[in-house]
């Protein structure tokens, strides 16, 4: 993925604002952030919905949105400077910092695990073991769910060869699953939602007591924590408002969201009950009082199950994956 952060800071997505706000806005400090798939799938509705709100630009924030092409790649595009912030899940920087990106999780977007593994009812799939032989779908190679998956199946003494693992893109995690063409995939709550509701049901296995895996997170190298303290801050405040803001009112979040997304226009009962799948699955912190901070425990766990099954090489000190001094 090649970046010029001048022309990306020259095509500047802004939220509406409303007159007051408009002086601020202008002079608002501009920052870009990458996603690690494309922007307008419901896994990214808080991050539109404070731009929806405004509250980037409450935050003395004008925002520029890209993607990237998985979470890990978004973590070295952060690393090397090719944007200041982006979007993984908790155990992103476990995974690239041991290979010399020094980039941390900045907050949590809930305190439940983003993926969980759905597979099709006819393809006889009763437990994690029965995945061997079978055709599994990841959005890519470098998201780290790819990753987490290798550490969920080694754990059940599968080697990434002993299954077909194939990046599919994520249109492809629904269109197969649907027509039948992989067997299983690394699910997010919306593309469960879509292949029910074209009539192909579901299995569902979690792997949270195997692999705590973590909810998605945002991303930050060292030297814009550093150097740009303020755009780290501002931003986890945002976002963070927006997931508040979907769990207690998920369908006035949601008619904001579908108003500010093209690519969802007319969508709003389908989203709406996506949206309530990740404030059941995915967003519930406890206490709520710690919605968007690390557990370094966790992260411990995560990281030894993923050193152990060959996962990563090299163990990093937990203290250098995150930190939650830009929680408030």
């Amino acid at each position: 993925m090649n970046l010029t952060r001048r022309a990306a800071l020259t095509g500047l997505i802004a939220a509406p604002l409303s007159a007051p706000m408009i002086s601020r806005a202008y002079a608002a400090e501009a920052a870009l952030y990458l996603f690690p798939a494309p922007s307008f799938l419901p896994a990214f509705l808080p991050h539109r919905l404070a731009e929806a709100r405004g509250y980037y630009a409450a935050n003395g924030l004008a925002m520029n949105f890209q993607t990237g092409k998985g979470g890990a790649d978004v973590a070295k595009q952060v690393a090397v400077g090719n944007a200041d912030l982006g979007g993984g899940v908790g155990e992103t920087s476990m995974i690239v910092r041991a290979n010399g990106l020094p980039v941390r999780g900045v907050a949590l977007l809930g305190g439940k695990s983003l993926y969980q593994i759905a597979a099709r009812k006819a393809a006889g799939i009763k437990g994690i073991a029965d995945l061997k032989g079978k055709k599994i779908g990841v959005i890519g190679y470098q998201d780290t769910g790819y990753y987490t998956l290798l550490g969920v199946l080694a754990s059940f003494g599968i080697h990434k060869n002993d299954a077909s693992i194939q990046a599919v893109g994520p249109a492809g995690m629904t269109e197969l699953m649907i027509s039948g063409n992989v067997d299983a995939i690394m699910s997010v709550p919306e593309w469960a939602a879509t292949i029910e509701a074209a009539g192909t049901p579901l299995d569902y296995f979690a792997f949270e007591q195997i692999i705590p895996s973590m909810s998605q997170a945002v991303v930050a190298s060292d030297d814009i924590i550093a150097k740009r303290p303020q755009v780290v801050r501002g931003f986890v405040a945002a976002v963070l408002h927006a997931v508040r803001d979907c769990i207690d009112d998920p369908k006035a979040a949601t008619r904001d969201y579908v108003a500010a997304v093209p690519q969802q226009a007319g969508k709003e009962a389908e989203i709406e009950g996506i949206l309530r799948r990740y404030v059941r699955d995915v967003y519930p912190a406890t206490p709520p009082s710690s919605l968007g901070k690390f557990d370094p425990a966790r992260l411990d766990k995560v990281q030894k199950s993923y050193l152990e099954n060959g996962v990563i090489q090299t163990a990093t000190p937990v203290s250098d994956l995150y930190t939650n001094d830009f929680v408030s």
